[in-house]
């Protein structure tokens, strides 16, 4: 759903897959909502279980086999690492595009394993390096710390010779607030904004007041609210007061590049996009919102493969290339 300069949705169908849901999203759906989403409302955030969660997700996530089709390059920047996944035999450099992504978890779980698939699929479906960042989370920082590593990891970027117009932030669900964030403090120290902003499911305000009265509230399948606002009082939360300025959506928005936003229908994070695609617009940024029937939150993150994911990433790509094409054009001419 593009979004017109008055802040209107254009006149297109809303939702991007109304036919069909696949197999395997249905799937997912049933065992999010029956397993995964059970466990999430009965289990506590504390800032002594997340250490202990996110080591056994991670754990868990290099059981998986190790895509194929990349070349990988672990850099170490100070205090956390990023990767540069690059595909296969490919001649590019940082210097011709490149991706940033910012991988979701909720502020406190996940890194380079667990998100090591879609950055992949990412570098196979654009032909581009895609640098991973694996900045530190909760417990050990709070949400701000987590954005200057963002942010340092973009000045890294341009250290190395790559051109601004020649990035495309992007991230999924926390990694979304970092990809918005990130792209917020750049701009407001003077730096250029990059070419282009991907957010999957983007967590965009810290807020939840709104989102308990949204109709998602009780229809997402997989994520519990209140782990959110415990994560947000952690986080983000002074003497138990949340600065409004803390979420993108309460930005000034103007100056920032194009945006493409990708939803889930029935997720609680729905309106954070609404609102952000709308505010955008009304700024004079191009924004696109993608709605995705039958599918859980930052499905494509989760699960690249399904056929969804797949047709989602390959919209991901297209915007991505033309982004950077764009900027490559106007250092030309």
């Amino acid at each position: 759903m593009a979004m017109t300069p008055d802040g209107t949705a254009a006149a297109r169908d809303d939702v991007e897959n109304p036919d069909r849901v696949s197999a395997a999203a249905r799937t997912l759906t049933a065992f999010s909502r029956t397993v995964i989403r059970p466990a999430g409302d009965r289990a506590t955030v504390t800032v002594g279980s997340m250490p202990v969660v996110n080591t056994v997700i991670n754990s868990l996530a290099k059981l998986r086999p190790t895509p194929r089709g990349v070349e990988r390059e672990e850099v170490r920047l100070k205090g956390f690492r990023i990767e540069i996944v690059r595909p296969a035999g490919a001649s590019k450099s940082l210097r011709d595009g490149a991706v940033l992504y910012m991988h979701g978890g909720g502020f406190f779980l996940c890194g380079l394993d667990t998100h090591r698939p879609v950055v992949a699929a990412m570098a196979r479906r654009t032909g581009m390096p895609v640098v991973s960042v694996e900045y530190r989370q909760l417990p050990k920082t709070d949400i701000n710390g987590s954005v200057d590593d963002c942010l340092t990891a973009y000045k890294w970027l341009l250290a190395h010779g790559v051109p601004a117009e020649r990035v495309v932030f992007a991230g999924d669900s926390a990694g979304g607030y970092m990809t918005f964030a990130t792209a917020l403090r750049a701009r407001d120290a003077g730096l250029p904004v990059p070419a282009g902003l991907v957010g999957l499911s983007p967590a965009l305000d810290l807020d939840c007041t709104e989102k308990r009265a949204h109709p998602n509230y009780r229809r997402d399948a997989l994520i519990p609210l209140s782990a959110l606002e415990s994560v947000v009082k952690i986080g983000a939360e002074v003497d138990g007061r949340l600065d409004p300025r803390m979420s993108p959506v309460n930005n000034v928005l103007a100056g920032l590049p194009p945006a493409l936003l990708i939803i889930a229908e029935d997720e609680v994070l729905r309106r954070d996009s609404e609102v952000m695609a709308q505010r955008l617009a009304q700024s004079g940024v191009p924004a696109t919102l993608e709605i995705w029937r039958g599918q859980v939150h930052a499905f494509p993150a989760i699960f690249p493969n399904m056929p969804e994911s797949r047709a989602a990433l390959a919209h991901v790509a297209r915007f991505v290339r033309e982004r950077i094409e764009s900027g490559r054009i106007a250092r030309t001419a």
